[in-house]
């Protein structure tokens, strides 16, 4: 049986794991009920697809959303990894013929919708099958204190119950410590099998800007990020076809993605985003998006999120590959008064919740400090540095704190001339003198404080008002959104007490920090190009061949022969026999038809591969064994293995009776492993290693293919 780390490199082709996931897939392997809570990017589906890799029997993935599985069927498709989906859009003839390889044992991970799950076919299907481990993605919707609450979710400890001898990881992005624990109660998992990432994602650049002309804010912020990909969240359907409207006529490559569309045209929109056919997809703050692309380099909250968990859930899908991202809200009073009409429309308890949510979204919003302090402070997060160097308040830090004790005394006057019935945006219409109808038709232009706030644009106003609402001078009206003043505001109206507060400025003067390194940009465009055409060909997007992060290391670091290729991120065994000489066949290419100078990384890198392959080589002939060697190079056994088949690949001879001593390989095997490489050669090994029936391990076959090589050139 391969081990996480081999299957990690040769089927994904990462070099590492990162943060908890080691620790939770030896967890899951040990057969303890698990919940892990990791970021969005984080790498929450390797905790169950290697896991699902190493089990005999057949892995279930319960998932919310059919783009979701679609997206992560294409990836794992990709990789070579049999796997497949029932749910509500499958036709009759591919739900048949998913259930039949089912049966037959073929595949190791089967999608399912919860709906789909509860029918009782399904239920049938998975106690015919030999079921060996659930994976229930999006956990959160479990619990009804998650954000994203859905009842069916809450019937999967049913089917856990159904197959008690089976072991269950329940996995989210967003949960807090009671959300935790309802999680942990339903499916029977213990305090001690309970995982938790830091919540912090230090890639992405988070900003908050009020919403003054929204849409020309919009289109300048996009242009900051041409040809690349970004999501933009919007409250409302109206809002999303409105904005992506104006968005088509100023050049923008936009489609819009809500509810109220079309099964097709929402799929057919979704699918032109995944392969790179557009580049700014417009959506429902409400509406799941299911996306698994890793190369989205902005989000943007047009209108606010209702609470931090959709905010964080939402930034998420930003900057997946580890690469610089942008994260940016516009803010607005008029968008609480929104999200309260909504809450207002639920039961008590309910209420209750969503209120205290929204309470903690807008101190966010309004914090002054670190933006990654409170938002990581709300999942019990500690964030120890002071500046984060990556967010609004900590690159430009909030100006400081002036008397504008007159202005609040002007604002406050207004609200109790108007005796207290009415909204933040009348008051400073009447306060800036507007002409409006509403102005009108209350009477607000016959009151004394008509026109005597004209020295504040709005959004000054706005931001003078939600200072005062903070520091406890007024109280909004949850039901009808009329501002009440309190006993702090009766203090300042009356002279015994000042305010003080800062104006934000309306655009932001953050200054956009060097985006990814690239390498060379031509080649890296050139990469792209070949990566769309395979892409089409296969009828997959395009980062499921490569993610932008791999082609930016070929880009960089200018791989050439397979070896080195296999070096590079994301490039694992499968992709390299699939992909590999193609991509090598571009970049050799290019820098044969292009006076390209190796930067000094780069040759400095392939000159200490050259020396340290013939380093090895010269050593082992010495008598150093390759753990030896490993031990003194401080570089893994494999990396020594590599450098001995470079040096009989060059024709160079070695004595390999030490080697097969060392790895105690037998007579009867190399006897076993002759024919193979005879048949299928030894530029890849997974024909090898099909043709052994698995029974011969990776790296036991990279040390027969150098035995077979050295044999064969002696002879």
């Amino acid at each position: 049986m391969n081990s996480p780390e081999q299957i990690l490199k040769n089927i994904f082709g990462y070099s590492s794991f990162r943060s908890i996931q080691k620790e939770v897939i030896t967890n899951v392997l040990n057969k303890n009920n698990t919940i892990a809570v990791m970021p969005t990017g984080g790498g929450k589906s390797l905790c169950y697809q290697i896991p699902a890799l190493m089990h005999n029997g057949l892995t279930l993935v319960i998932s919310p959303l059919i783009s979701l599985m679609k997206d992560q069927l294409d990836q794992l498709h990709e990789l070579g990894i049999p796997a497949g989906m029932l749910n509500s859009a499958l036709s009759d003839e591919l739900y048949s013929e998913t259930v039949s390889e089912v049966k037959d044992g073929s595949l190791k991970l089967l999608y399912c919708a919860p709906e789909t799950l509860f029918q009782q076919r399904t239920i049938n299907l998975l106690r015919e099958s030999s079921l060996s481990f659930i994976a229930v993605d999006e956990a959160h919707c479990i619990s009804e204190w998650g954000h994203d609450f859905r009842p069916e979710y809450r019937r999967i400890c049913e089917i856990c119950n159904l197959f008690p001898n089976v072991t269950c990881i329940a996995l989210t992005a967003t949960a807090t410590s009671q959300v935790r624990a309802d999680i942990s109660s339903l499916l029977n998992i213990s305090s001690d099998s309970e995982f938790v990432a830091p919540f912090d994602r230090p890639n992405l650049f988070l900003d908050i800007l009020p919403k003054v002309d929204p849409k020309q804010q919009a289109v300048e912020f996009i242009s900051l990020f041409p040809e690349q990909a970004g999501i933009i969240y919007c409250f409302s359907r109206r809002q999303v076809e409105d904005l992506t409207k104006y968005l088509l006529k100023g050049g923008v490559n936009a489609r819009a993605y809500h509810a109220g569309l079309s099964d097709k045209l929402r799929e057919e929109n979704q699918e032109l985003f995944r392969r790179d056919d557009i580049t700014v997809i417009v959506a429902t703050i409400a509406f799941g998006m299911g996306i698994n692309k890793p190369d989205i380099r902005f989000v943007l909250h047009f209108d606010l999120p209702q609470n931090i968990e959709s905010y964080y859930q939402q930034i998420g899908r930003a900057g997946r590959d580890g690469l610089p991202a942008h994260c940016r809200t516009f803010f607005s009073h008029g968008d609480i008064s929104k999200i309260q009409f909504f809450i207002n429309q639920k039961s008590d308890t309910e209420k209750k919740i969503s209120y205290n949510k929204l309470n903690d979204l807008l101190t966010y919003m309004e914090s002054r400090e670190c933006r990654r302090i409170p938002l990581l402070h709300y999942f019990s997060d500690n964030y120890d540095k002071q500046n984060c160097e990556n967010c609004d308040n900590c690159v430009t830090p909030p100006p400081p704190e002036n008397d504008y004790t007159v202005d609040a005394q002007k604002f406050l006057s207004c609200v109790m001339r108007m005796e207290q019935r009415y909204g933040v945006t009348l008051i400073i219409d009447i306060l800036r003198g507007s002409k409006s109808a509403k102005v009108q038709q209350t009477g607000g232009n016959n009151i004394s404080t008509y026109g005597i706030g004209s020295n504040h644009s709005k959004s000054e106003w706005m931001t003078l008002f939600r200072q005062m609402c903070s520091k406890g001078l007024l109280n909004v009206d949850r039901e009808f959104g009329s501002l009440k003043i309190t006993a702090a505001g009766i203090k300042v109206m009356k002279k015994e007490a000042d305010f003080y507060g800062y104006i934000t400025p309306a655009t932001s003067t953050y200054r956009k920090k060097a985006g990814p390194e690239y390498g060379d940009r031509k080649l890296f465009e050139q990469l792209r190009s070949l990566r769309k055409k395979i892409a089409i060909e296969d009828g997959v997007p395009p980062y499921t061949v490569f993610p932008d992060k791999t082609l930016m290391e070929m880009s960089l670091f200018l791989p050439q022969t397979r070896d080195s290729l296999l070096m590079i991120h994301g490039v694992g065994l499968n992709k390299l026999e699939r992909f590999g000489e193609l991509f090598l066949n571009e970049i050799n290419d290019y820098l044969n038809n292009n006076s390209v100078t190796l930067s000094p990384a780069t040759s400095s890198s392939a000159n200490d591969k050259e020396r340290a392959y013939q380093r090895s080589a010269r050593l082992f002939t010495e008598g150093l064994s390759v753990s030896a060697l490993a031990d003194q190079e401080s570089v893994k056994a494999s990396t020594i293995i590599d450098h001995l088949y470079r040096w009989v690949l060059e024709g160079n001879p070695l004595n390999t009776e030490a080697l097969l001593d060392e790895f105690n390989i037998s007579d009867e095997l190399c006897l076993t492993a002759h024919p193979l490489f005879v048949k299928h050669g030894i530029k890849a090994l997974k024909p090898v290693f099909e043709g052994a029936d698995g029974a011969i391990d990776y790296e036991i076959l990279k040390v027969l293919r150098i035995w077979y090589h050295a044999e064969k050139i002696q002879t």
